[in-house]
């Protein structure tokens, strides 16, 4: 991930934390949609071109994916990396394709590469009810 990258994703994770904080934690954040700082968080981050993507676990006070949902090449993978807030988070798909350990610490990394086109929703088993969700939509070359 490009330093830059990394950098606005800490910072909206940091951000979030400090907003949630002061009792905000139900609007929508700056950074919570990626690298667009007024994004909502419910919208596609175009992540298309890059080999790899990081996903913050445990982002927008603790209990968000940022960017939560991602548009990506085939044969790209996603990092998720967890922040540290908001309790034991993991990376379960949906439809049971993939899975993650249910992490605590901050600092811990979960990789997949993302092959086939479609889309794949994922939760945090833990904290789905609220809201704690996030999907990769992967296109084919030919769809960029």
């Amino acid at each position: 991930m490009r330093d830059s990258s990394r950098r606005a994703l800490l910072a909206a994770a940091g951000t979030a934390s400090a907003a949630a904080l002061a009792g905000c934690a139900g609007a929508l954040l700056p950074g919570s949609g990626g690298d667009d700082p007024g994004a909502p968080a419910d919208e596609r981050i175009d992540r298309t071109g890059e080999s790899t993507v990081e996903v913050a676990v445990g982002a927008d006070g603790g209990f968000s994916y940022a960017p939560a949902h991602v548009r990506i090449d085939a044969g790209t993978t996603v990092r998720w990396e967890w922040t540290g807030n908001g309790g034991g988070h993991n990376v379960y798909a949906v439809d049971g394709s993939f899975e993650s350990e249910l992490v605590a610490e901050a600092g811990h990394t979960y990789e997949r590469a993302f092959d086939a086109p479609g889309t794949y929703e994922y939760v945090c088993t833990p904290h789905q009810t609220r809201g704690m969700r996030g999907s990769v939509e992967v296109v084919s070359a030919d769809e960029d």
